[in-house]
Protein backbone atom coordinates (compact mmCIF):
# COMPACT_ATOMS: atom_id res chain seq x y z
CA UNK A 1 0.00 0.00 0.00
CA UNK A 2 2.65 2.34 0.91
CA UNK A 3 4.56 1.30 -1.95
CA UNK A 4 1.56 2.10 -4.26
CA UNK A 5 1.12 5.12 -2.80
CA UNK A 6 4.83 6.93 -3.28
CA UNK A 7 4.66 5.14 -6.61
CA UNK A 8 1.33 7.55 -7.28
CA UNK A 9 2.95 10.92 -5.75
CA UNK A 10 6.40 9.78 -8.22
CA UNK A 11 3.80 9.78 -11.38
CA UNK A 12 2.02 13.08 -10.65
CA UNK A 13 6.19 15.18 -9.45
CA UNK A 14 7.17 13.68 -13.09
CA UNK A 15 4.11 14.64 -14.72
CA UNK A 16 4.54 18.84 -13.11
CA UNK A 17 1.93 21.52 -12.19
CA UNK A 18 -1.32 20.78 -13.80
CA UNK A 19 -2.13 23.32 -16.89
CA UNK A 20 -4.82 25.55 -16.79
CA UNK A 21 -7.65 25.06 -18.52
CA UNK A 22 -8.27 27.82 -21.35
CA UNK A 23 -10.47 30.68 -20.78
CA UNK A 24 -12.94 30.45 -23.66
CA UNK A 25 -15.96 32.17 -22.33
CA UNK A 26 -13.80 35.39 -21.55
CA UNK A 27 -11.41 35.13 -24.93
CA UNK A 28 -15.01 35.27 -27.11
CA UNK A 29 -16.78 37.73 -24.79
CA UNK A 30 -16.31 40.92 -26.72
CA UNK A 31 -17.33 43.18 -23.87
CA UNK A 32 -14.70 42.05 -21.60
CA UNK A 33 -12.19 44.05 -20.33
CA UNK A 34 -9.23 44.34 -23.06
CA UNK A 35 -6.23 42.92 -20.77
CA UNK A 36 -8.50 40.17 -18.88
CA UNK A 37 -9.58 39.12 -22.46
CA UNK A 38 -5.95 38.82 -24.24
CA UNK A 39 -4.94 36.87 -21.01
CA UNK A 40 -8.15 34.90 -21.56
CA UNK A 41 -7.03 34.48 -25.30
CA UNK A 42 -3.30 33.49 -24.73
CA UNK A 43 -4.62 30.98 -22.12
CA UNK A 44 -6.44 29.23 -24.88
CA UNK A 45 -3.57 29.38 -27.48
CA UNK A 46 -1.47 27.79 -24.27
CA UNK A 47 -4.23 24.63 -24.09
CA UNK A 48 -3.04 22.63 -27.01
CA UNK A 49 -6.44 20.38 -26.30
CA UNK A 50 -8.22 23.51 -27.77
CA UNK A 51 -9.01 23.08 -31.66
CA UNK A 52 -11.09 24.64 -34.18
CA UNK A 53 -12.90 28.12 -33.95
CA UNK A 54 -12.44 28.69 -30.65
CA UNK A 55 -8.70 28.31 -30.61
CA UNK A 56 -8.77 30.21 -33.68
CA UNK A 57 -10.82 33.30 -32.46
CA UNK A 58 -7.89 33.31 -29.33
CA UNK A 59 -5.37 33.68 -32.36
CA UNK A 60 -7.67 36.51 -34.32
CA UNK A 61 -7.38 38.59 -30.70
CA UNK A 62 -3.87 38.09 -30.43
CA UNK A 63 -3.44 39.86 -34.06
CA UNK A 64 -6.08 42.61 -33.40
CA UNK A 65 -4.41 43.24 -29.97
CA UNK A 66 -0.82 43.06 -31.29
CA UNK A 67 -2.00 45.67 -34.63
CA UNK A 68 -3.37 48.16 -32.17
CA UNK A 69 0.22 48.22 -30.84
CA UNK A 70 1.45 48.70 -34.34
CA UNK A 71 3.44 45.32 -34.01
CA UNK A 72 1.94 44.66 -37.63
CA UNK A 73 4.64 41.24 -38.27
CA UNK A 74 3.50 39.96 -35.03
CA UNK A 75 -0.42 40.49 -36.28
CA UNK A 76 0.31 38.95 -39.29
CA UNK A 77 1.43 35.85 -38.21
CA UNK A 78 -1.33 35.44 -35.71
CA UNK A 79 -4.32 36.22 -37.87
CA UNK A 80 -2.06 33.80 -40.69
CA UNK A 81 -2.43 30.76 -37.74
CA UNK A 82 -6.37 31.96 -37.14
CA UNK A 83 -6.43 31.61 -40.56
CA UNK A 84 -4.96 27.94 -40.69
CA UNK A 85 -7.30 26.54 -38.68
CA UNK A 86 -10.52 28.59 -39.86
CA UNK A 87 -9.75 28.92 -43.53
CA UNK A 88 -13.43 30.27 -44.54
CA UNK A 89 -13.51 32.88 -41.98
CA UNK A 90 -13.46 36.31 -43.96
CA UNK A 91 -13.34 38.58 -41.40
CA UNK A 92 -9.49 37.05 -40.18
CA UNK A 93 -8.41 37.09 -43.56
CA UNK A 94 -9.89 40.89 -43.81
CA UNK A 95 -8.20 41.92 -40.15
CA UNK A 96 -4.74 40.51 -41.78
CA UNK A 97 -5.44 42.72 -45.38
CA UNK A 98 -5.73 45.57 -43.11
CA UNK A 99 -2.28 44.79 -41.15
CA UNK A 100 -0.55 44.31 -44.48
CA UNK A 101 -1.91 47.71 -45.49
CA UNK A 102 -0.69 49.49 -42.18
CA UNK A 103 2.50 48.10 -43.04
CA UNK A 104 2.60 49.32 -46.69
CA UNK A 105 2.59 45.85 -48.17
CA UNK A 106 -0.63 46.57 -50.09
CA UNK A 107 -0.11 43.47 -52.74
CA UNK A 108 -0.49 41.24 -50.18
CA UNK A 109 -3.01 43.53 -48.70
CA UNK A 110 -5.29 43.36 -51.80
CA UNK A 111 -4.74 39.45 -52.16
CA UNK A 112 -6.61 38.95 -48.84
CA UNK A 113 -9.03 41.23 -49.90
CA UNK A 114 -9.79 39.70 -53.06
CA UNK A 115 -9.74 36.00 -50.99
CA UNK A 116 -12.61 37.47 -48.75
CA UNK A 117 -14.85 38.58 -51.96
CA UNK A 118 -14.14 34.72 -53.23
CA UNK A 119 -15.49 33.63 -49.99
CA UNK A 120 -18.22 36.16 -49.37
CA UNK A 121 -18.96 38.56 -52.55
CA UNK A 122 -21.10 40.55 -50.34
CA UNK A 123 -18.55 41.37 -47.54
CA UNK A 124 -18.36 45.25 -47.80
CA UNK A 125 -15.68 45.78 -45.40
CA UNK A 126 -13.11 44.42 -48.41
CA UNK A 127 -14.70 46.63 -50.70
CA UNK A 128 -14.17 49.52 -48.58
CA UNK A 129 -10.62 48.56 -47.77
CA UNK A 130 -9.59 47.77 -51.58
CA UNK A 131 -10.99 51.72 -52.27
CA UNK A 132 -9.03 53.07 -49.11
CA UNK A 133 -5.97 51.52 -51.27
CA UNK A 134 -6.53 52.49 -54.83
CA UNK A 135 -7.33 56.48 -53.01
CA UNK A 136 -4.10 56.21 -51.74
CA UNK A 137 -2.98 55.37 -55.16
CA UNK A 138 -4.31 57.91 -56.72
CA UNK A 139 -6.80 55.70 -58.97
CA UNK A 140 -9.72 57.41 -57.86
CA UNK A 141 -12.53 56.53 -60.21
CA UNK A 142 -11.16 52.75 -59.10
CA UNK A 143 -11.10 53.68 -55.59
CA UNK A 144 -15.15 54.91 -55.93
CA UNK A 145 -16.16 51.63 -57.95
CA UNK A 146 -14.96 49.92 -54.89
CA UNK A 147 -16.92 52.39 -52.48
CA UNK A 148 -20.31 52.13 -54.54
CA UNK A 149 -19.79 48.11 -53.76
CA UNK A 150 -19.11 48.62 -49.76
CA UNK A 151 -22.00 50.73 -50.00
CA UNK A 152 -24.21 48.37 -51.17
CA UNK A 153 -23.51 45.62 -48.90
CA UNK A 154 -23.28 47.41 -45.67
CA UNK A 155 -23.65 45.41 -42.92
CA UNK A 156 -24.17 47.34 -40.21
CA UNK A 157 -24.50 50.66 -38.54
CA UNK A 158 -20.89 51.11 -38.02
CA UNK A 159 -20.12 50.22 -41.72
CA UNK A 160 -22.52 52.75 -42.83
CA UNK A 161 -20.50 55.23 -41.44
CA UNK A 162 -17.58 54.02 -42.61
CA UNK A 163 -18.47 53.41 -45.80
CA UNK A 164 -20.26 56.83 -46.58
CA UNK A 165 -17.27 58.98 -44.93
CA UNK A 166 -14.64 57.17 -46.96
CA UNK A 167 -17.11 57.50 -49.64
CA UNK A 168 -17.88 61.24 -49.33
CA UNK A 169 -14.32 61.79 -48.56
CA UNK A 170 -13.35 60.71 -52.20
CA UNK A 171 -16.07 62.45 -53.99
CA UNK A 172 -14.92 65.86 -52.49
CA UNK A 173 -11.75 65.15 -54.27
CA UNK A 174 -13.02 64.36 -57.04
CA UNK A 175 -15.10 67.42 -57.25
CA UNK A 176 -18.03 65.35 -56.94
CA UNK A 177 -19.40 68.22 -54.13
CA UNK A 178 -23.04 67.36 -53.57
CA UNK A 179 -22.56 63.76 -53.60
CA UNK A 180 -19.92 63.72 -50.98
CA UNK A 181 -22.60 66.15 -49.03
CA UNK A 182 -24.88 63.28 -49.06
CA UNK A 183 -22.40 60.80 -48.27
CA UNK A 184 -21.39 63.10 -44.91
CA UNK A 185 -24.94 63.49 -44.27
CA UNK A 186 -25.30 59.77 -44.44
CA UNK A 187 -22.73 59.09 -42.16
CA UNK A 188 -24.15 61.07 -39.92
CA UNK A 189 -27.26 59.97 -39.37
CA UNK A 190 -25.49 56.46 -38.51
CA UNK A 191 -23.51 57.89 -35.81
CA UNK A 192 -24.20 61.51 -35.27
CA UNK A 193 -20.55 61.82 -32.92
CA UNK A 194 -18.79 60.37 -35.42
CA UNK A 195 -15.46 62.69 -35.55
CA UNK A 196 -13.76 62.24 -38.89
CA UNK A 197 -16.92 63.76 -40.87
CA UNK A 198 -16.43 67.37 -39.76
CA UNK A 199 -13.06 67.30 -40.40
CA UNK A 200 -13.46 65.95 -43.88
CA UNK A 201 -16.29 67.62 -45.38
CA UNK A 202 -14.69 70.99 -44.55
CA UNK A 203 -12.46 70.33 -47.20
CA UNK A 204 -15.72 70.06 -49.40
CA UNK A 205 -16.78 72.88 -48.22
CA UNK A 206 -13.71 74.55 -49.28
CA UNK A 207 -13.86 73.21 -52.62
CA UNK A 208 -17.09 74.23 -52.96
CA UNK A 209 -16.21 77.88 -51.68
CA UNK A 210 -18.44 77.59 -48.91
CA UNK A 211 -15.82 79.43 -46.60
CA UNK A 212 -17.96 79.81 -43.45
CA UNK A 213 -19.39 76.26 -43.80
CA UNK A 214 -15.65 75.00 -43.60
CA UNK A 215 -14.95 77.07 -41.01
CA UNK A 216 -17.86 75.92 -38.76
CA UNK A 217 -16.69 71.90 -39.92
CA UNK A 218 -12.99 72.78 -39.05
CA UNK A 219 -14.01 74.51 -36.02
CA UNK A 220 -15.94 71.83 -34.29
CA UNK A 221 -13.41 69.49 -35.57
CA UNK A 222 -10.92 71.03 -33.52
CA UNK A 223 -13.22 71.13 -30.70
CA UNK A 224 -13.28 67.49 -30.35
CA UNK A 225 -9.48 67.72 -30.61
CA UNK A 226 -7.37 70.52 -30.79
CA UNK A 227 -4.57 69.35 -31.32
CA UNK A 228 -5.75 67.99 -34.55
CA UNK A 229 -3.02 69.28 -37.11
CA UNK A 230 -4.87 67.78 -40.01
CA UNK A 231 -8.08 69.71 -38.97
CA UNK A 232 -5.98 72.78 -38.33
CA UNK A 233 -4.16 72.67 -41.42
CA UNK A 234 -8.04 72.57 -42.77
CA UNK A 235 -8.89 75.59 -40.86
CA UNK A 236 -5.94 77.20 -42.50
CA UNK A 237 -6.68 76.73 -46.06
CA UNK A 238 -10.45 77.99 -44.89
CA UNK A 239 -9.10 81.02 -43.76
CA UNK A 240 -6.76 81.42 -46.98
CA UNK A 241 -9.47 80.76 -49.46
CA UNK A 242 -11.95 83.39 -47.63
CA UNK A 243 -9.22 85.81 -47.83
CA UNK A 244 -8.36 85.93 -44.20
CA UNK A 245 -4.37 85.95 -44.71
CA UNK A 246 -3.34 86.80 -40.95
CA UNK A 247 -5.37 84.11 -39.10
CA UNK A 248 -4.88 81.41 -42.17
CA UNK A 249 -0.89 82.27 -41.57
CA UNK A 250 -1.25 82.06 -37.59
CA UNK A 251 -2.82 78.70 -38.19
CA UNK A 252 0.08 77.04 -40.56
CA UNK A 253 2.33 78.57 -38.47
CA UNK A 254 1.10 77.13 -35.48
CA UNK A 255 0.64 73.64 -36.62
CA UNK A 256 4.58 74.19 -38.30
CA UNK A 257 5.01 74.72 -34.49
CA UNK A 258 4.20 71.31 -33.51
CA UNK A 259 5.19 69.64 -36.37
CA UNK A 260 7.77 71.38 -38.49
CA UNK A 261 7.95 68.59 -40.73
CA UNK A 262 3.81 68.66 -42.05
CA UNK A 263 4.05 68.79 -45.67
CA UNK A 264 0.54 69.94 -46.09
CA UNK A 265 1.06 73.29 -43.93
CA UNK A 266 4.05 74.05 -45.79
CA UNK A 267 2.00 73.99 -49.22
CA UNK A 268 -0.60 76.45 -47.68
CA UNK A 269 1.41 78.78 -46.50
CA UNK A 270 3.43 78.71 -49.80
CA UNK A 271 -0.01 79.57 -51.52
CA UNK A 272 -0.42 82.34 -48.86
CA UNK A 273 3.07 83.84 -49.75
CA UNK A 274 2.86 84.06 -53.19
CA UNK A 275 -0.91 85.68 -53.04
CA UNK A 276 1.47 88.00 -50.92
CA UNK A 277 3.55 88.43 -53.60
CA UNK A 278 6.85 87.12 -51.16
CA UNK A 279 7.95 84.78 -53.63
CA UNK A 280 11.26 84.12 -52.45
CA UNK A 281 9.30 82.79 -48.96
CA UNK A 282 6.65 80.79 -50.88
CA UNK A 283 9.59 79.21 -52.98
CA UNK A 284 11.19 77.98 -50.05
CA UNK A 285 8.17 76.58 -48.56
CA UNK A 286 7.33 74.51 -51.66
CA UNK A 287 11.33 73.29 -51.45
CA UNK A 288 10.89 72.13 -48.05
CA UNK A 289 8.19 69.02 -49.42
CA UNK A 290 8.12 69.01 -53.46
CA UNK A 291 9.87 65.90 -53.03
CA UNK A 292 9.88 62.23 -51.04
CA UNK A 293 13.06 60.48 -50.56
CA UNK A 294 11.72 57.61 -48.15
CA UNK A 295 9.48 54.64 -48.77
CA UNK A 296 7.18 55.85 -46.15
CA UNK A 297 3.03 55.41 -47.38
CA UNK A 298 1.61 58.61 -47.28
CA UNK A 299 -2.14 59.49 -47.19
CA UNK A 300 -3.67 61.18 -50.77
CA UNK A 301 -4.50 64.81 -49.19
CA UNK A 302 -0.29 64.81 -48.22
CA UNK A 303 0.22 62.91 -51.98
CA UNK A 304 -1.81 66.04 -53.56
CA UNK A 305 -0.06 68.55 -51.75
CA UNK A 306 3.18 67.39 -52.92
CA UNK A 307 2.18 67.41 -56.56
CA UNK A 308 1.00 71.24 -56.10
CA UNK A 309 4.02 72.04 -54.32
CA UNK A 310 6.29 70.63 -56.92
CA UNK A 311 4.30 72.33 -59.72
CA UNK A 312 4.06 75.33 -57.87
CA UNK A 313 8.31 75.61 -57.68
CA UNK A 314 8.41 74.77 -61.27
CA UNK A 315 6.65 77.81 -61.99
CA UNK A 316 8.55 80.12 -59.71
CA UNK A 317 11.95 79.27 -60.16
CA UNK A 318 12.15 81.67 -62.81
CA UNK A 319 10.92 84.43 -60.05
CA UNK A 320 14.49 84.00 -57.86
CA UNK A 321 16.29 87.13 -57.47
CA UNK A 322 19.20 87.52 -60.58
CA UNK A 323 22.55 87.14 -59.54
CA UNK A 324 24.30 90.00 -58.53
CA UNK A 325 26.60 91.67 -60.85
CA UNK A 326 29.46 92.12 -58.44
CA UNK A 327 32.50 90.91 -59.52
CA UNK A 328 32.85 86.80 -58.76
CA UNK A 329 35.88 84.83 -58.05
CA UNK A 330 36.33 82.04 -60.93
CA UNK A 331 34.64 78.96 -60.68
CA UNK A 332 31.83 78.09 -59.29
CA UNK A 333 30.10 79.76 -56.63
CA UNK A 334 30.02 76.94 -53.49
CA UNK A 335 28.30 77.34 -49.88
CA UNK A 336 28.29 74.77 -47.02
CA UNK A 337 26.65 74.27 -44.54
CA UNK A 338 28.12 72.09 -41.40
CA UNK A 339 26.42 70.67 -38.42
CA UNK A 340 27.51 68.79 -35.34
CA UNK A 341 25.42 67.76 -32.33
CA UNK A 342 27.05 66.45 -29.87
CA UNK A 343 25.56 68.06 -26.50
CA UNK A 344 22.64 65.57 -26.42
CA UNK A 345 20.69 66.72 -23.39
CA UNK A 346 18.59 63.40 -22.57
CA UNK A 347 21.12 60.89 -23.95
CA UNK A 348 24.56 60.93 -23.36
CA UNK A 349 26.97 63.02 -25.19
CA UNK A 350 28.80 62.99 -28.22
CA UNK A 351 32.23 64.10 -28.03
CA UNK A 352 32.99 63.69 -32.02
CA UNK A 353 31.03 65.49 -34.07
CA UNK A 354 31.56 69.24 -33.02
CA UNK A 355 35.17 68.50 -34.21
CA UNK A 356 34.49 66.28 -36.98
CA UNK A 357 32.08 69.56 -37.87
CA UNK A 358 34.84 71.94 -37.42
CA UNK A 359 37.16 69.87 -39.31
CA UNK A 360 35.01 69.69 -42.50
CA UNK A 361 34.18 73.12 -41.95
CA UNK A 362 38.16 74.56 -41.65
CA UNK A 363 38.92 72.07 -44.74
CA UNK A 364 35.97 73.66 -47.07
CA UNK A 365 37.10 77.27 -46.25
CA UNK A 366 40.65 76.23 -47.26
CA UNK A 367 39.00 75.04 -50.62
CA UNK A 368 37.49 78.67 -51.18
CA UNK A 369 34.02 78.48 -50.74
CA UNK A 370 31.86 81.34 -50.71
CA UNK A 371 30.62 80.86 -47.69
CA UNK A 372 30.50 78.20 -44.93
CA UNK A 373 28.56 78.75 -42.03
CA UNK A 374 29.03 76.33 -39.09
CA UNK A 375 26.65 75.53 -36.44
CA UNK A 376 26.96 72.76 -33.28
CA UNK A 377 24.20 71.45 -30.78
CA UNK A 378 21.50 73.03 -32.52
CA UNK A 379 18.16 72.33 -31.12
CA UNK A 380 14.90 71.88 -33.08
CA UNK A 381 13.46 75.35 -33.64
CA UNK A 382 17.49 76.22 -34.46
CA UNK A 383 17.99 73.27 -36.95
CA UNK A 384 15.19 73.83 -39.00
CA UNK A 385 16.16 77.85 -39.19
CA UNK A 386 19.40 77.40 -39.98
CA UNK A 387 18.44 74.49 -42.70
CA UNK A 388 16.11 77.97 -43.45
CA UNK A 389 18.33 80.35 -43.95
CA UNK A 390 20.94 78.03 -45.70
CA UNK A 391 18.19 77.67 -48.73
CA UNK A 392 17.88 80.72 -49.89
CA UNK A 393 21.91 81.07 -49.53
CA UNK A 394 21.69 77.79 -52.22
CA UNK A 395 19.11 79.92 -54.21
CA UNK A 396 22.74 82.08 -55.13
CA UNK A 397 25.20 79.06 -55.56
CA UNK A 398 25.96 76.97 -57.86
CA UNK A 399 27.13 74.26 -55.15
CA UNK A 400 25.12 73.76 -52.11
CA UNK A 401 27.00 71.65 -49.58
CA UNK A 402 25.48 70.13 -45.68
CA UNK A 403 27.74 68.13 -44.15
CA UNK A 404 26.25 66.76 -40.84
CA UNK A 405 27.43 64.93 -37.45
CA UNK A 406 25.64 63.32 -34.94
CA UNK A 407 22.48 61.22 -34.36
CA UNK A 408 20.10 60.25 -36.69
CA UNK A 409 17.56 56.88 -37.25
CA UNK A 410 14.84 55.82 -39.36
CA UNK A 411 11.98 55.63 -37.96
CA UNK A 412 8.83 54.30 -39.40
CA UNK A 413 9.81 54.58 -43.26
CA UNK A 414 11.43 57.71 -42.21
CA UNK A 415 15.27 59.18 -42.21
CA UNK A 416 15.64 61.78 -39.21
CA UNK A 417 18.59 64.15 -37.90
CA UNK A 418 18.09 64.76 -33.79
CA UNK A 419 18.40 67.71 -32.82
CA UNK A 420 20.18 67.67 -29.44
CA UNK A 421 16.59 68.62 -27.39
CA UNK A 422 15.01 65.61 -28.65
CA UNK A 423 13.24 63.48 -26.00
CA UNK A 424 11.70 60.71 -28.07
CA UNK A 425 10.23 59.07 -25.42
CA UNK A 426 8.13 57.15 -27.77
CA UNK A 427 8.77 56.38 -31.83
CA UNK A 428 6.58 58.61 -33.26
CA UNK A 429 8.02 61.63 -31.29
CA UNK A 430 10.19 61.84 -34.34
CA UNK A 431 7.72 63.67 -36.58
CA UNK A 432 7.13 66.56 -34.06
CA UNK A 433 11.23 66.52 -32.56
CA UNK A 434 13.23 65.40 -35.54
CA UNK A 435 14.23 66.78 -38.51
CA UNK A 436 13.46 64.79 -41.64
CA UNK A 437 15.81 64.21 -43.91
CA UNK A 438 14.05 65.50 -46.83
CA UNK A 439 13.84 69.06 -45.17
CA UNK A 440 17.58 68.81 -45.39
CA UNK A 441 18.01 67.80 -49.02
CA UNK A 442 15.60 70.58 -49.73
CA UNK A 443 18.22 73.21 -47.96
CA UNK A 444 20.25 72.07 -51.16
CA UNK A 445 17.74 72.20 -54.00
CA UNK A 446 18.16 75.45 -54.98
CA UNK A 447 21.35 75.60 -56.32
CA UNK A 448 22.59 75.66 -59.65
CA UNK A 449 24.36 72.35 -60.22
CA UNK A 450 25.39 70.42 -57.17
CA UNK A 451 23.47 69.58 -54.58
CA UNK A 452 25.11 67.37 -51.64
CA UNK A 453 24.47 66.14 -48.24
CA UNK A 454 26.90 64.36 -46.44
CA UNK A 455 25.88 62.39 -42.81
CA UNK A 456 27.96 60.77 -40.66
CA UNK A 457 24.91 60.31 -38.53
CA UNK A 458 24.75 56.47 -38.69
CA UNK A 459 24.75 55.71 -34.89
CA UNK A 460 23.22 53.29 -32.62
CA UNK A 461 19.33 54.65 -31.25
CA UNK A 462 20.55 56.40 -27.77
CA UNK A 463 16.89 56.19 -26.86
CA UNK A 464 16.02 52.29 -27.70
CA UNK A 465 15.90 51.41 -23.97
CA UNK A 466 13.67 53.88 -22.74
CA UNK A 467 11.57 54.65 -26.29
CA UNK A 468 8.18 52.87 -26.45
CA UNK A 469 8.07 51.21 -29.79
CA UNK A 470 4.43 52.19 -31.76
CA UNK A 471 5.55 52.03 -35.42
CA UNK A 472 6.35 48.96 -36.45
CA UNK A 473 7.12 49.52 -39.71
CA UNK A 474 10.92 49.15 -39.02
CA UNK A 475 13.19 48.13 -36.04
CA UNK A 476 14.58 51.74 -34.71
CA UNK A 477 17.87 50.68 -33.39
CA UNK A 478 20.56 51.64 -35.80
CA UNK A 479 21.24 53.39 -38.93
CA UNK A 480 19.25 55.34 -41.65
CA UNK A 481 17.23 52.75 -44.22
CA UNK A 482 18.28 53.64 -48.09
CA UNK A 483 16.28 56.23 -50.36
CA UNK A 484 15.77 57.29 -53.74
CA UNK A 485 16.68 60.94 -54.21
CA UNK A 486 15.66 62.89 -57.34
CA UNK A 487 17.90 63.51 -60.06
CA UNK A 488 20.24 65.91 -59.65
CA UNK A 489 20.86 65.24 -55.80
CA UNK A 490 24.03 63.29 -54.14
CA UNK A 491 22.99 61.63 -50.56
CA UNK A 492 26.34 60.09 -49.27
CA UNK A 493 25.75 58.30 -45.93
CA UNK A 494 29.41 57.22 -43.61
CA UNK A 495 27.63 54.30 -43.27
CA UNK A 496 25.68 51.82 -45.59
CA UNK A 497 21.95 51.60 -45.05
CA UNK A 498 21.03 49.94 -41.73
CA UNK A 499 24.54 50.10 -40.35
CA UNK A 500 26.58 52.42 -37.97
CA UNK A 501 29.30 54.86 -38.22
CA UNK A 502 32.13 54.52 -36.26
CA UNK A 503 33.59 57.18 -33.60
CA UNK A 504 36.72 55.50 -34.23
CA UNK A 505 39.37 55.92 -31.51
CA UNK A 506 40.84 59.46 -32.72
CA UNK A 507 40.16 62.49 -31.89
CA UNK A 508 37.89 62.81 -35.28
CA UNK A 509 35.33 59.95 -37.05
CA UNK A 510 36.63 57.79 -39.57
CA UNK A 511 34.47 59.37 -42.26
CA UNK A 512 35.31 62.68 -41.35
CA UNK A 513 39.13 62.32 -40.89
CA UNK A 514 39.22 60.62 -44.66
CA UNK A 515 37.45 63.08 -46.06
CA UNK A 516 39.08 66.21 -45.25
CA UNK A 517 42.30 64.30 -46.24
CA UNK A 518 40.45 63.17 -49.86
CA UNK A 519 38.73 65.98 -50.60
CA UNK A 520 41.97 68.25 -51.09
CA UNK A 521 43.68 66.04 -53.25
CA UNK A 522 43.37 67.80 -56.74
CA UNK A 523 41.50 66.86 -59.88
CA UNK A 524 39.64 63.84 -58.38
CA UNK A 525 35.88 64.18 -59.96
CA UNK A 526 32.87 63.68 -57.02
CA UNK A 527 31.85 60.76 -57.73
CA UNK A 528 35.14 59.11 -57.78
CA UNK A 529 35.94 60.87 -54.95
CA UNK A 530 33.35 58.92 -52.84
CA UNK A 531 34.66 55.76 -53.81
CA UNK A 532 37.85 56.52 -52.44
CA UNK A 533 36.30 58.20 -49.31
CA UNK A 534 34.27 54.98 -49.38
CA UNK A 535 37.46 52.38 -49.86
CA UNK A 536 39.58 53.95 -47.15
CA UNK A 537 36.97 54.04 -44.43
CA UNK A 538 36.41 50.64 -44.91
CA UNK A 539 40.07 49.96 -44.46
CA UNK A 540 40.95 52.02 -41.82
CA UNK A 541 37.98 50.38 -40.00
CA UNK A 542 39.25 47.11 -40.85
CA UNK A 543 36.40 46.16 -43.23
CA UNK A 544 33.58 47.16 -40.28
CA UNK A 545 32.45 50.54 -41.88
CA UNK A 546 31.41 51.12 -45.66
CA UNK A 547 30.20 54.22 -46.59
CA UNK A 548 27.37 54.68 -49.29
CA UNK A 549 26.21 57.08 -52.10
CA UNK A 550 22.53 57.79 -53.47
CA UNK A 551 21.51 59.40 -55.51
CA UNK A 552 23.01 60.90 -58.94
CA UNK A 553 24.46 64.23 -60.22
CA UNK A 554 24.18 66.03 -63.65
CA UNK A 555 25.48 63.54 -66.46
CA UNK A 556 27.16 65.96 -68.79
CA UNK A 557 29.38 67.96 -66.02
CA UNK A 558 32.18 66.76 -63.87
CA UNK A 559 32.23 68.47 -60.77
CA UNK A 560 35.87 68.81 -58.61
CA UNK A 561 36.13 70.15 -54.88
CA UNK A 562 40.46 70.85 -56.05
CA UNK A 563 40.16 71.17 -60.04
CA UNK A 564 43.72 71.41 -60.42
CA UNK A 565 47.52 71.88 -58.45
Amino acid sequence: MLRALLLALVMLAAAGPARAAGDIDTCRNSTAEPAARLAACESVIADESITGPSRAAAFWYRGDTLMKKRDYDGAIAAFTTSHEIAPQNVMVINARGIAYSYKGDDEHALADYDLCLQLRPTFGSAYNNRGLIFMRRGELQRSLDEFNLAVKYIGNDQSRYLHHYNRGRLQGLMKRYEESLADFAEAQRANPDGPQVPGYRCLTYIGMGRFDDALTDCNTALAKSPNNLYALTNRANAYLGKGNLDAALNDYNQVLKVNPNYVRAYVGRGQLYEKRRNLAAARTDYRAVANAVAAKREDIDTTLARAVAKERLEALLGTAAPASKAPQPAGPRKVALIIGNGAYKNVAPLDNPPRDAKLIASTFRDLGFATVTLSSDLTRDKFFAALHEFGLESEKADWAVVYYAGHGMEIGGVNYLIPVDARLKADSDAETQAVALEQVIASVAGARKLRLVMLDACRDNPFEKTMQRTIALKLVNRGFSNIEPEAGFMVVYAAKHGETALDGDSVNSPFATVLARVIREPKIEVRKLFDIVRDDVWKATNRTQQPFTYGSLPGREDFYFVAEK
